[in-house]
């Protein structure tokens, strides 16, 4: 291969990249003029950036169109080697018509990897019978902050439970012969204030103990042949330009084989925003000797300016080898490389029309929207409705679909941009949903306010419709968008967690007309309640529950659905200051030496249902040694008059470590199923490993010492406790530690 025919399979092309608003960071700024399309692949491409994801496109033609250029790439280049063609796919395949899932967020709310991992593989086949190779999910960020925008894409703030959901993504999506892509690696989410690309201040402790555990999971656990580097500095040092983190770590460590490709721009952006490159030259061969090997979406650094300093030998051509290497044995992979490929991809050999959101698929997404629906509060016992005779159905999320919907899903992400085309999948609204349950009710709507802004004119209407009803379902929550088109999403960052612009002032004057409010959340983070809490009638929270997420809801509501969903987050009680998580030492909760309270409304892992479970006969090995595995069993019994799910939650607490440790941490769960009166036993095996942490030296350490173990329903409904005694010397655990917690359940006899 010549140096040219190398770098252009070290970059990707993205057609209409200038066109519309922006869907990608400072998308507009990097958009250049390029060459005309023979020309700038007359050496070939490495990839094909969102030929289905860009603008709304019937998914045949756009196949048909994929397969063109395909064809061309083979018969027109001297090589012959066809692109890898990449879509986002974190709800979904975002494209038009495509089904919509719900976010990442409510994967985590429903504690339910099996059904991930069925909606991953759905997706892959979408995407293979499209013609599409590598999918840019799942996010494995662990939520460090509420503020930050993108909390929606991420799984919880939990690590075990980002993996574990993170996994069954990937294992689902690679099912399908796609390409799971990791991102962001490392740190993104954990940025200073919440704000998109900000700095991430860190130590390396929490740094291995919190955020790189859910990337080695996926890597080891889901088998994700590709890892996206992240846009936020850690420390001072940007990923996409870390050795260390890219080839040490992720290579020479953890033994990673497959591509690592660079977030939207992010080779750009080590000179434009964090200023350790002087020119665009410099930065690519920053990317390309830290590990990045393809440049995305388009071409700038890994063009001309690399070629340049290759020719010169200020970058060796060795480097520019290794990452072709890793690209084309991933083509291989792909079967890219095989004699008698063909670029039609089955729907195009089908010549028929492709139907993106058939009933088996959209069937997946009610049953996770409906996993994934909490029930935070109960209070007066209204819930489920008993034949309300008039129901007020109002705020700004209650008649709105994109309410329902992520920032990452089509509509919300490409479909705003061209309003004069249809949504392209049926996503009834919350008040439609409501209106089809509650049939033999008479419902009235306003809206009341705005998602965002200040414009009080419509409470009035809100109240008056509220005073006439037995009772106010309160629709607020969030509109997902992109670099601050929305409450939510990319870009859109928050200040603080009071509810957006005026909602809160609706809220209180509903609850001023003494009618039961039920407050209805759909947003993409949590929100602080604490201001109202003693006052509502009943909370739930759906997050961008996508589209069969309205009758999801309802169905809740009603009483159709018992809810089963518990959350990935904690819900705050007061808006301001720093958030915190659930994982803290001590002095990180509430004590006597700070007036400040950080504790929770409602804790991670909360979540009610219609029916009550007891927690009987804890079991737990009295001792086990550093290098085994000790047995955590408890029986579970449904003690209610309704069949109902039930989030069996083990934590562990390290009394006295050699650093400070979280007060508990998630270990392993179960998400069982029993109708009344039935009884599971639910067995936990848990290696030593799991136990482990970062101890003072920086290496990760199993210690010999007493534990506490804690079963129940949340990280503070703690219904059974235990302790078992780790016995033998410390240890120092790698990368080839244990890192899943096994679960078996058994059905008891009745009775």
């Amino acid at each position: 291969m010549t140096l040219e025919e190398k770098l252009a399979q070290l970059w990707g092309v993205w057609v209409g990249i200038g066109e519309g608003e922006e869907v990608a960071p400072n998308q507009h700024e990097f958009s250049e003029p390029l060459p005309p399309w023979d020309e700038l692949t007359r050496h070939g491409l490495g990839q094909l950036t969102r030929v289905f994801g860009t603008a709304p496109v019937e998914p045949l033609t756009a196949a048909r169109t994929l397969a063109q250029t395909q064809r061309d790439l083979v018969e027109r280049t001297r090589l012959g080697i066809p692109a890898v063609s990449h879509e986002e796919c974190l709800t979904g395949l975002t494209a038009w018509q495509a089904t919509v899932f719900p976010t990442a967020l409510a994967w985590g709310a429903a504690f339910d990897p099996a059904t991930v991992e069925r909606m991953a593989a759905a997706i892959g086949a979408q995407m293979r019978d499209l013609g599409v190779h590598q999918g840019l999910s799942p996010v494995l960020d662990v939520v460090r902050d509420y503020r930050w925008g993108r909390c929606e894409e991420t799984v919880a703030e939990d690590p075990h439970l980002v993996a574990a959901v993170g996994s069954a993504y990937v294992r689902g999506l690679e099912s399908a012969g796609i390409v799971a892509t990791l991102k962001h690696f490392a740190g993104y989410a954990a940025s200073r204030a919440g704000r998109n690309h900000a700095p991430v201040s860190m130590g390396p402790r929490e740094y291995a103990d919190v955020v790189l555990p859910p990337f080695e999971a996926a890597l080891r656990e889901g088998g994700a042949r590709s890892v996206m580097a992240s846009y936020a500095d850690v420390d001072g040092v940007p990923p996409h330009a870390d050795p260390r983190l890219l080839t040490g770590l992720l290579r020479e460590q953890w033994g990673f084989a497959g591509t690592v490709v660079a977030d939207y721009f992010g080779v750009s952006f080590l000179e434009s925003m964090h200023g350790v490159a002087g020119s665009t030259g410099e930065a690519a061969a920053l990317a390309l000797a830290a590990g990045v090997d393809v440049e995305l979406p388009t071409v700038r650094g890994y063009g001309a300016p690399l070629a340049e300093r290759v020719r010169s030998g200020e970058v060796p051509e060795h480097l520019v080898d290794r990452a072709v290497a890793r690209v084309l044995r991933q083509k291989v992979e792909l079967g890219l490389l095989d004699e008698g490929w063909s670029p039609e991809a089955p729907a195009v050999v089908r010549d028929a029309p492709v139907d993106l959101d058939p009933p088996q698929v959209r069937a997946i997404a009610r049953t996770l929207a409906e996993r994934s629906v909490v029930l935070l509060e109960d209070r007066a016992g209204v819930l489920p409705l008993d034949a309300p005779g008039r129901v007020a159905v109002v705020g700004p999320c209650a008649d709105d679909v994109y309410s329902l919907l992520g920032c990452y899903a089509f509509p919300n992400h490409v479909g705003v941009q061209h309003p004069d085309v249809p949504l392209g999948v049926d996503v009834p609204t919350l008040l439609e949903a409501v209106r089809a349950e509650l049939p033999g009710a008479r419902v009235e709507h306003a809206a009341g306010c705005g998602h965002a802004g200040d414009d009080r004119s419509g409470i009035a209407a809100a109240v008056e419709a509220a005073q006439g009803s037995d009772v106010v379902l309160a629709v607020l929550g969030d509109r997902a968008g992109l670099f601050g088109r929305g409450t939510s999403g990319e870009g859109c960052d928050a200040d603080d967690l009071a509810l957006p612009g005026v909602q809160g002032e609706l809220l209180d004057a509903l609850l001023a007309t003494g009618r039961p409010v039920v407050l209805v959340l759909l947003t993409g983070r949590p929100y602080a309640l604490g201001a109202y809490a003693d006052r509502l009638a009943a909370v739930v929270q759906a997050f961008f529950p996508g589209e069969e997420g309205a009758p999801a809801v309802a169905g809740v509501l009603s009483g159709r659905v018992n809810p089963s969903g518990r959350l990935p987050v904690q819900v705050p009680r007061t808006p301001g200051g720093q958030p915190g998580t659930y994982l803290h030492p001590v002095y990180g909760g509430r004590t006597d030496v700070s007036a400040s309270d950080p504790t929770p409304l409602f804790p991670f892992g909360h979540g009610l249902s219609y029916t009550s479970f007891a927690y009987e006969d804890l079991e737990v090995d009295r001792t086990a040694s550093t290098d085994g595995a000790f047995q955590v069993a408890c029986t579970v019994r449904n003690t209610g008059g309704r069949r109902g799910a039930e989030v069996v939650q083990l934590y562990l607490s390290d009394p006295v470590a050699s650093v400070a440790r979280p007060l508990r941490e998630l270990v392993g769960f179960a998400r069982v199923e029993l109708d009344p009166g039935e009884a599971v036993r639910v067995e936990l095996e848990v290696h030593a490993d799991r136990t482990s942490f970062t101890g003072p030296d920086l290496r990760r350490r199993v210690e010999p010492g007493a534990l506490r173990v804690l079963v129940g329903a949340s990280s503070e409904d703690v219904r059974l406790e235990g302790t078992v005694e780790l016995v033998g010397p410390l240890r120092h655990v790698g990368h080839d530690r244990v890192l899943t917690t096994p679960v078996r359940v058994q059905a008891l006899p009745r009775g």
